[in-house]
């Protein structure tokens, strides 16, 4: 069996923050914790990688002109340098730079950038476009159609409910572990030194992974629960890091820009 690639880099972006109830993130939890939302950014030898975007840049100015009362309930922490713009700068790169842009799935959190590259290939869940525009009633309140509506026209492609080796490497490899919404995404990334499962929002905090449970407003919790399984499975199959997008004590742990992982 050949030995798989790797990409060269990784930073994870520096963060603004939620302070929500623990209710909100997994079941039967309680408490409240300050949870960050960040975007990664991975160089390979075929072009720059950024999985997820963040929150809209301008809301670090005016975040109620942007989310409107949402971002007092959620205790919205922004600072003008923690855009992924100003921090792709901070870098030494321009926006255009960037040639993938991986959108975990379609929520607001993830999603407020996704208009900085209008020339990049994209990639989206199958199915979670058409629930981003279109949600249930009980999770409406997590989508913002503003921000996915850059990418009508663009050069979007759906992974088909399938995992996706991006460069043919196995450096890059996107994971469709869906239940959080239909087509939420995962990334396995190989790097020289450590492997990462970068997890979206399959799971929220570190007790999903070892209790096994869902978010209360995941969209399928069947399909949660399996995914979950999967990410425990994928982490021994791969040698892989679970990095938790939203946990606060992985952001805690491991280090994020300027410093990288290689």
């Amino acid at each position: 069996m050949a030995t798989p690639g790797t990409a060269k880099r990784m930073w994870a972006l520096d963060s603004p923050t939620f302070t929500v109830d623990k209710s909100l993130l997994l079941l039967g939890a309680s408490g409240e914790c300050t949870i960050p939302m960040p975007a990664y950014l991975i160089e390979h030898p075929k072009g720059l990688v950024l999985f997820d975007t963040g929150l809209v840049p301008a809301a670090a100015t005016d975040p109620e002109g942007v989310y409107g009362p949402l971002a007092e309930h959620l205790g919205l922490s922004f600072l003008p340098e923690q855009t992924v713009d100003a921090q792709l700068k901070a870098l030494g790169y321009k926006l255009s730079d960037i040639k993938y842009v991986i959108a975990s799935h379609t929520h607001f959190d993830h999603t407020g950038g996704l208009y900085l590259f209008p020339d990049a290939q994209f990639y989206v869940g199958e199915g979670d476009m058409r629930f981003g525009f279109w949600p249930d009633p009980a999770g409406a309140g997590f989508f913002r159609q503003a921000d996915i509506e850059p990418l009508r026209g663009r050069n979007v492609l759906e992974v088909p409910g399938v995992d996706h080796d991006v460069f043919g490497d196995g450096s890059i490899v996107i994971l469709f572990t869906p239940g959080h919404t239909p087509g939420e995404l995962s990334l396995l990334v190989r790097l020289p030194g450590r492997n990462f499962i970068l997890t979206g929002d399959t799971v929220h905090l570190r007790d999903a992974l070892t209790t096994i449970a869902p978010m209360p407003h995941d969209a399928d919790t069947v399909q949660s629960l399996r995914s979950i399984r999967r990410l425990n499975l994928l982490r021994d199959s791969a040698d892989a890091t679970i990095w938790i997008s939203h946990d606060p004590e992985d952001w805690a742990e491991f280090k994020h820009a300027p410093n990288c992982f290689e």
